[in-house]
């Protein structure tokens, strides 16, 4: 019963919290990964494109509330996510218009798209910031829980609760439709085999009548489509606050590259690595302990946690510089960093 118990209190506050970041994860990295192989850079942009489609998504369920539509038990912000997402393609569409379309033409070096990235960075974060504030922005309505914890141990006798948020469930579904449907476009579609071709061969695919310019229209829809839902689970599950989505672009970077950058597949075991380990290493491990060790005088006198949950980000940056310096490729060996 004791280690029933343990494994109840490890998928409680480690295993179901660390999937549902995971899929956040491996969808922001998608992004990233999508056009590091078709633009051939880093979009460092790409934590406030987030944040910009999130920030829509929330000002039309607002709306929404206000006019009393909602979506029954699920958070009314599942309506409002497709707006949500024309609004971020048509940001990402203007940005590339406007800025991006330039330096190519100029055939300028990664290393400059990089820096012109993060002056976009800058525009958008300041624009998320003067629209809606610099707050926390809580936005999840409808039924809080699948389950709670206290229903959890009337229906197992259990002495631990297991609490399954509705978002955790929303999440994980969502992601793995999301996720299912780009592999199958970019598997199936000519559109998505052309998208293919121009990532691994840039000059063979012009060669083939190819067009470079539909190629990266269509890359920066699905990377505005997948910055949404990724900002958007996270913002549910969490909370929004725009310095917060300029944070994560580490660990969404860190989960790209430790994949393996330009690996789709790579992109989601990285989002769920990075995941895992920020998590386990600031759990604090008492709770799960207690429950295994057969004597009362064996159990800990501290929390056991590694690090606070205020260095979860470090976790990222470490993981991210023994892969840099380790295997640069990633583990799906994607294209050198």
């Amino acid at each position: 019963m004791e280690f029933l118990n343990a494994i109840v209190a490890l998928s409680n506050y480690v295993l179901i919290p660390a999937i549902a970041y995971g899929s956040q994860l491996s969808l922001g990295a998608l992004g990233v990964t999508l056009i590091y192989g078709i633009l051939r850079f880093s979009n460092f942009a790409h934590g406030d494109t987030m944040a910009f489609g999130t920030m829509v998504t929330i000002l039309v369920t607002w709306w929404f509330q206000s006019m009393g539509i909602s979506f029954g038990p699920l958070p009314t912000a599942l309506l409002a996510l497709p707006l949500g997402i024309v609004g971020c393609m048509a940001l990402l569409l203007f940005t590339d218009r406007v800025v991006y379309r330039f330096y190519r033409a100029q055939k300028a070096k990664p290393v400059i798209l990089v820096i012109v990235s993060m002056g976009v960075m800058f525009v958008l974060n300041g624009l998320v910031r003067f629209i809606i504030g610099t707050d926390d922005q809580r936005f999840a309505d409808g039924e809080r829980f699948i389950i709670t914890a206290g229903d959890f141990k009337t229906m197992t006798g259990l002495d631990e609760g297991m609490a399954i948020k509705t978002t955790q469930g929303i999440t994980v579904v969502v992601a793995v439709i999301a996720v299912a449907l780009l592999f199958w476009f970019l598997n199936r579609t000519r559109t998505g085999k052309s998208m293919r071709a121009y990532s691994d061969n840039e000059d063979l695919a012009l060669l083939s009548g190819i067009n470079p310019e539909r190629v990266v229209m269509y890359a920066w829809l699905i990377v505005a489509a997948l910055a949404t839902i990724a900002g958007v689970l996270y913002g549910l599950d969490k909370t929004f606050r725009p310095f917060v989505y300029f944070q994560l672009l580490l660990p969404v970077f860190a989960a790209a590259i430790v994949g393996g950058l330009g690996s789709p597949l790579g992109a989601i075991a990285g989002g769920f690595i990075i995941a895992f380990s920020e998590v386990m290493v600031t759990y604090a491990w008492k709770k799960v302990i207690v429950y295994l060790v057969p004597f009362e005088s064996l159990e800990p006198s501290g929390l056991v946690q590694l690090l606070s949950t205020e260095y979860k980000f470090a976790v990222s940056f470490v993981i991210l510089l023994i892969v840099l310096l380790f295997r640069p490729t990633g583990l799906f060996r994607g294209k050198s960093v």
